[in-house]
């Protein structure tokens, strides 16, 4: 019913940036939050920045005042600016959403999209 289609990872210098994207297709659902998610090989899933309904944003104290997460709600798109970028940023980065249908809740994941920081 709901898929998310992610993009815009790539290979950046240190301080360097990058903006990802992640549109949601599907009809018959409200978003309640849509976030970002990174992980490196042999850890686990950890939140980067999400943004829920009402616009309210958190992230990752490792990327407050660097990253920025932001929507397009006309679109169902979610982006993340990445500035100031680091290594220790390289990841799999996933959208996720979080949402409900006239069935109920659901959660759903991008298929991810890399980025990495070279030194």
């Amino acid at each position: 019913q709901v898929q998310l289609v992610e993009s815009g990872g790539g290979l950046v210098q240190a301080g360097g940036s990058l903006r990802l994207s992640c549109a949601a297709s599907g009809s018959l659902y409200v978003i309640d939050t849509m976030g970002w998610y990174r992980q490196i090989p042999g850890k686990q899933r950890d939140l980067v920045a999400s943004i829920i309904r009402g616009g309210t944003t958190n992230y990752a104290d490792s990327v407050k005042g660097r990253f920025t997460i932001s929507r397009d709600s006309a679109k169902n798109t979610v982006y993340l600016e990445m500035n100031g970028l680091k290594p220790e940023d390289t990841a799999l980065y996933y959208c996720n959403l979080k949402g409900l249908t006239y069935l109920g809740a659901f959660e759903i994941w991008g298929q991810g999209t890399l980025v990495t920081v070279s030194s």
